[in-house]
């Protein structure tokens, strides 16, 4: 499992400043390294583009396949094509810790990264929220106009207009505010 996830790591340390490329593939394996019970496999290949500066580390992530999915509806597994481009930076400083969702601050003295937990996370925030099998992707299931429900506290029967209940009920201590203008 160590030496799978090892397939993923980058030696920042021996890099110029300057683009580098990178390639990954991703297979069950892969996915395996994870505890997510999301995806159950898939077949992906991912091209990363590093830029190093003296200061940042650009990632911009290429990835490209298929993954492994239960349909919510039906239990059955069918395979989801993916595809994702997304940028990652992580800046030199004193300590390890993340800045923000799209920003990490790795320690001077970092030696390597290593990209297989951002694959999977883009891999996964791709996915739908709702995971239904193709053949259910066209049925007219969806919420449409016909099936809006729209609350109101009138009944049927009731024709009275509006503006006459404005009228009706107002309590008539509010009368003397009309007469400050």
């Amino acid at each position: 499992m160590v030496k799978k996830l090892k397939e993923y790591e980058i030696n920042i340390a021996k890099l110029s400043n300057k683009t580098h490329q990178y390639e990954f593939d991703m297979d069950d394996s892969f996915f395996d390294l994870f505890s997510g019970e999301i995806i159950q496999g898939g077949k992906l290949h991912a091209d990363v583009e590093l830029e190093k500066t003296e200061t940042l580390l650009t990632l911009h992530f290429d990835i490209k396949g298929t993954v492994r999915l239960t349909c919510d509806r039906s239990l059955e597994e069918f395979d989801e094509p993916v595809d994702v481009q997304e940028t990652f930076r992580m800046k030199f400083g004193p300590e390890d810790k993340e800045l923000n969702e799209d920003l990490w601050q790795i320690a001077t003295e970092t030696q390597q990264i290593n990209v297989a937990q951002h694959l999977y996370d883009f891999i996964g925030l791709s996915l739908p929220m709702k995971k239904l099998h193709p053949r259910f992707r066209t049925d007219e299931d969806d919420e449409n106009e016909d099936d809006i429900l729209i609350y109101s506290s009138k009944t049927e029967g009731d024709n009275s207009n509006d503006d006459d209940d404005d009228n009706d009920d107002i309590d008539p201590r509010w009368d003397a505010l009309k007469n400050l203008n």
